[in-house]
């Protein structure tokens, strides 16, 4: 396993960034459609069109994930990528028309008492900044307002964001953009070390999961979280094989956010196939889940 694949996407797939200063918007784009799928783990998801990933549904690609801040308000920015792929004639053709599926999923940044939150207008202009070497991370796009540790309200919390993580096995890719907005602390899988998440006064870490087990639960940015992740993959798969990668790829965030899957977070992970590479499924998945480590961990270096 390569551990520093540089950054790559499956060809045809675009990655556009659109933002103000409150909020901002993350699309990755497949045109031409890509094998979807989806696993929901954190208990408060604001999601649109995840139903239509299961397994027994009839539609097996998608033309776009969106990330997005703004909480539920945020998946308005859909309609923006739906337009977009509209006006070019990409989606689901039926009766002489298209339809575009845009799956889409949003963090909780609305921080500073008023509603700033993604639009119609920001997806859109995601889509058209959408390009296939886009490399971007930090505080951009959906990572905009992002952050992390939160169990003592945003004076205490870290900034979070974009990150990215890539790992290659032969010509077989797993790629992965997280947006990093969780209530738990960002932890090094290796030691279980913060380094990133709630502080004291004094600058140093809280530790959010040692807080927790002393009865320490104030009330108080519960529900302004979650943490999202999308997985490109040249490897061909199967729409039931792109939703149980998915499910496995959570291990991900098990191992770097502490603690994750919460009643406050929306914790979800979209997968996108686009290739023909061939490659053994168990690797594959022990890939995806370094890959999605990775990609948190970025999001904070």
């Amino acid at each position: 396993m390569n551990k520093e694949a540089k950054f790559q996407l499956p060809e045809g797939i675009k990655i556009g960034h659109a933002q103000n200063d409150k909020t901002g918007v993350t699309v990755i784009l497949s045109e031409d459609g890509a094998v979807g799928g989806v696993s929901v783990r954190g208990c408060a998801p604001g999601t649109r069109e995840t139903d239509l990933l299961k397994n027994e549904k009839s539609i097996e690609k998608i033309n776009a994930v969106v990330l997005s801040g703004g909480s539920a308000y945020g998946l308005s920015s859909c309609d923006g990528v739906m337009e977009f792929l509209q006006k070019n004639s990409h989606g689901f053709a039926i009766n002489g028309l298209v339809v575009p599926i845009v799956c889409g999923a949003v963090i909780f940044d609305l921080n500073h008492g008023e509603y700033n939150f993604s639009d119609k207008k920001m997806g859109l202009n995601a889509a058209k900044n959408a390009k296939e070497k886009n490399v971007k991370r930090g505080q951009v796009g959906a990572g905009t307002c992002a952050t992390i540790g939160k169990i003592t309200g945003l004076q205490g919390a870290s900034k979070g964001g974009i990150g990215l993580g890539c790992v290659k096995v032969g010509n077989a890719f797993v790629s992965v953009i997280s947006v990093v907005n969780a209530f738990g602390d960002v932890v090094c899988p290796k030691t279980g070390v913060v380094i990133a998440g709630a502080r004291l006064p004094d600058g140093s870490f809280l530790n959010t999961n040692n807080f927790v087990l002393k009865g320490n639960i104030p009330a108080l940015m519960r529900g302004a979280n979650t943490t999202l992740s999308c997985i490109m993959t040249n490897v061909a798969l199967t729409k039931l094989q792109a939703n149980k990668l998915a499910d496995i790829a959570h291990n991900g965030f098990v191992k770097t956010i502490s603690p994750v899957h919460t009643d406050f977070d929306g914790d979800t992970i979209f997968v996108m196939s686009q290739g023909d590479e061939q490659i053994d499924f168990l690797t594959l998945s022990s890939m995806a889940v370094e890959s999605v480590s990775r990609s948190i961990l970025n999001s904070v270096e």
